[in-house]
C-alpha cells in the first residue's frame, strides 16, 4: 500500500508537469545552457536583431530555441538566415554550444561566417541528429570531427567554400539519411568509405571518380550529381547509377553531356530502376530531340523532365507521346524550340505544367496555342510559361484549354488591343501580359 505521506508529493509534482505541458507556465531552461547561449550570443555579430529576444529569464521561450519538456535541456537551436530579407548573423561560432550536451537539430543555414572554419568543436555535439550549415560562406577543410556525429541523419555543407579532400571519416554516419556538399571546391576521388552510408536516401555533390562505391547505396532514393565533366565520355558511371534499386529522382546538371553520348549509348540499356520518377538534364549540351527517345527508352514513369538550357530544336517522335503517360511537368525553357515543334508535345494527355520561356517561338499567339491544343493536353494542361520570347498577334480564345490555372506570356512582342469578348478558361488564376 502507497504511504500516504507520498500522496500529497505525487499530486504536486503531477500538477507541475501538467502546468507545464499545458503552458501554463514557462519551460526554465537550466542557468548553465543559458549562460552558453549569452556568450554565443556575445561572440555573434547580429546586425538585424534576430537575438533580440534573448534577454529574458526564461531562454526556452527564446527565438530559435526549442528545449525538453521533462529535462529542459535544450534539444533545438535553429537560427537560419534569409539573405533577401536582410535577416541573418555573422561572427563567430563560440564553443559555448559545446554546453548544450542533449542538443539534437543545429540550423545556421543562410547566415554570412565568410572567411572563417566549420568550428571542429562541431564534433563533439554528441546527439546531433540535424546539422545544416549550407550557404554560410565557411572555407577550408570539412573538419573531421564531423565523423564522430554517430546520431547525425542530415547533414548539409552544401553552398560554401569548402576545399581539400572530402575526408572519409564522414563513412563513419552509419545513421546519415541526407548529404549535401555540392556547391564547394573540393579534390581528389570521393572516399569510398561513402559507401558505408547504408541508410542514405539522397546525396548532392560533385565527383570525378567512376562512383564504384555508390552501388553499395541501396537506400538512396535521390541523387544529384552536377559538373561531372568525365559523364559524356565514360557511360560507366550512368551504368552504376541505374542499378540503385530505390532511386527516386535524378540530377545530372551541368555534367557537357550531348547528343554524342546518347548515340553512343543507344545500344546499351540503361535499366533504370522503376522507381525513377524525376530526371533533371538541365544545363547540358543536347541540340537533337533524339534526347526525348534516349528518355523515353531508360525509364516510362517520368512525372518529371527538366531540360531547360540545353540547344534543342526540332520535332521528337510520336513514342515520346506514347511512353510519357504520367508525366506531368516539363521544363524545356531556354532552347531553341518554334511552334511547329510543340505539335509533338500535343498528346502527352497526363501534362499539367509546360515551360517554354526563352525559346525562339517567332510566331503569332492563336498558332502557337493552336499547334499545342491539337491533342489531348488541351484537356490536362493547367500551366503554361511562353515569357521571353518574339511571339506577335493579340490575345485569342484560351478556353481551348479548359483547365488552365496560368498562362505567362509577357516579355514578347503581341501588340494591338485584347478583344472586348476573349474567351478565358473559368479556372484561371493568373494571366501575366506585361513588356509587350
Amino acid at each position: 500500500m502507497r504511504n500516504p505521506v507520498q500522496l500529497p508529493l505525487m499530486m504536486f509534482v503531477l500538477c507541475a508537469v501538467s502546468q507545464v505541458v499545458n503552458g501554463e507556465q514557462p519551460i526554465r531552461c537550466l542557468p548553465k545552457e543559458r549562460e552558453a547561449l549569452l556568450q554565443f550570443k556575445v561572440a555573434i555579430v547580429d546586425e538585424y536583431g534576430m537575438l533580440s529576444s534573448w534577454s529574458t529569464p526564461h531562454c526556452c521561450q527564446w527565438e530559435g530555441i526549442r528545449c525538453s519538456n521533462l529535462t529542459f535541456h535544450i534539444l533545438s537551436l535553429d537560427l537560419h538566415g534569409d539573405f533577401y530579407q536582410y535577416r541573418y548573423l555573422s561572427g563567430e561560432i563560440h564553443k559555448s554550444l559545446m554546453e548544450l550536451p542533449q542538443l539534437q537539430y543545429l540550423n545556421l543555414t543562410s547566415n554570412y561566417f565568410q572567411h572563417t572554419h566549420i568550428p571542429e568543436f562541431l564534433g563533439s555535439l554528441k546527439n546531433l541528429k540535424y546539422l545544416d550549415l549550407s550557404s554560410c560562406g565557411f572555407e577550408g577543410k570539412i573538419p573531421i570531427q564531423l565523423g564522430s556525429l554517430s546520431h547525425l541523419k542530415y547533414l548539409n555543407l552544401g553552398w560554401n567554400d569548402l576545399e581539400g579532400s572530402i575526408p572519409h571519416q564522414l563513412g563513419n554516419l552509419s545513421q546519415l539519411q541526407h548529404l549535401d556538399l555540392s556547391y564547394n571546391h573540393f579534390e581528389g576521388n570521393i572516399p569510398p568509405q561513402l559507401g558505408n552510408l547504408s541508410q542514405l536516401h539522397e546525396l548532392y555533390l560533385k565527383i570525378s571518380d567512376g562512383g564504384q562505391w555508390l552501388p553499395n547505396l541501396i537506400s538512396l532514393t535521390h541523387l544529384s550529381l552536377e559538373y561531372v565533366s568525365n559523364l559524356n565520355t565514360s557511360h560507366t558511371l550512368l551504368q552504376v547509377i541505374a542499378k540503385l534499386p530505390k532511386l527516386r529522382e535524378l540530377s545530372l546538371v551541368h555534367c557537357s553531356l550531348s547528343d554524342h553520348f546518347i548515340l553512343s549509348s543507344m545500344p546499351a540499356k540503361f535499366n533504370f530502376s522503376s522507381s525513377l520518377s524525376v530526371l533533371d538534364l538541365r544545363d547540358n549540351t543536347f541540340t537533337s530531340p533524339t534526347v526525348f527517345h534516349w528518355v523515353s527508352n531508360i525509364t516510362s514513369i517520368l512525372v518529371e523532365l527538366y531540360l531547360s538550357g540545353n540547344h534543342l530544336e526540332g520535332s521528337t517522335s510520336s513514342d515520346f507521346d506514347n511512353v510519357m503517360n504520367s508525366l506531368r511537368h516539363l521544363d524545356l525553357s531556354y532552347n531553341n524550340f518554334k511552334a511547329r515543334d510543340l505539335k509533338s508535345f500535343s498528346n502527352i494527355c497526363t501534362l499539367h505544367s509546360l515551360y517554354l520561356s526563352s525559346n525562339n517561338l517567332t510566331e503569332d499567339l492563336p498558332s502557337i496555342l493552336g499547334n499545342l491544343s491539337s491533342g489531348c493536353v488541351r484537356h490536362s494542361l493547367q500551366e503554361l510559361h511562353l515569357s521571353s520570347n518574339h511571339i506577335t498577334g493579340t490575345l485569342p480564345d484560351i478556353s481551348i484549354f479548359p483547365y488552365l490555372k496560368t498562362l505567362f506570356i509577357d516579355g514578347n512582342q503581341l501588340s494591338g488591343t485584347i478583344p472586348e469578348g476573349v474567351k478565358l478558361p473559368s479556372t484561371l488564376e493568373e494571366l501575366t501580359i506585361g513588356f509587350n
